[in-house]
């Protein structure tokens, strides 16, 4: 009679334990999409480009994805660019394109590189686009760009003018998330 009122009593707590127990679904992550604008003009290169580069203008939209954890930590990042430039001189080498961590009026190093070889971007007619997609972003530069966009400027930079022909700052038109 002991035994059975020794289980009785242990099969009465665990019972109680197991009634407390609410097993949650595990936390989720997101992923943003956050989509920038830049209009790129010569005028906004430091010093304003007089050469033959000085009616340049273009385009670049910058689509950033991060995937966060449960806690909002960025834990990958990567960028695709559609770049379309135009008002160039025919012929133009474009050797590369970029991402600065500068205001306007300042120029600053790299930031993110689009990985663009020198002439990979054809420009007939004084016009030309490309797309580059993938390019994977440190997590602390993402959070950098997410924070402060206007902080940052895109440029893209021609053999005739290496440092940088026409420039633009990065604006935010918009943000998607999707949890995962």
């Amino acid at each position: 009679m002991n035994r059975l009122l020794v289980l009785i009593v242990s099969l009465s707590v665990l019972a109680v334990g197991c009634a407390d127990y609410s097993p949650t679904a595990p936390s989720q992550g997101t992923t943003t999409t956050s989509t920038f604008t830049v209009p790129l003009s010569s005028a906004n290169e430091i010093p304003a480009i007089t050469n033959a580069d000085a009616g340049g203008t273009g385009t670049a939209t910058i689509a950033l994805i991060v995937a966060k954890d449960a806690s909002g930590t960025i834990t990958s990042a990567t960028m695709n660019f559609q770049i379309s430039v135009e008002g160039l001189p025919a012929g133009t080498t474009v050797t590369k394109a970029h991402i600065h961590n500068g205001a306007a009026g300042v120029n600053a190093g790299i930031f993110v590189d689009t990985t663009l070889a020198s002439g990979e971007m054809a420009i007939a007619n004084g016009s030309g686009s490309i797309t580059k997609n993938g390019i994977n972003v440190p997590a602390d530069r993402a959070t950098a760009i997410l924070s402060n966009p206007a902080g940052h400027y895109f440029n893209v930079h021609t053999a005739l003018n290496p440092d940088g022909s026409i420039r633009g700052q990065l604006a935010l038109v918009g943000t998607s998330v999707d949890p995962y």
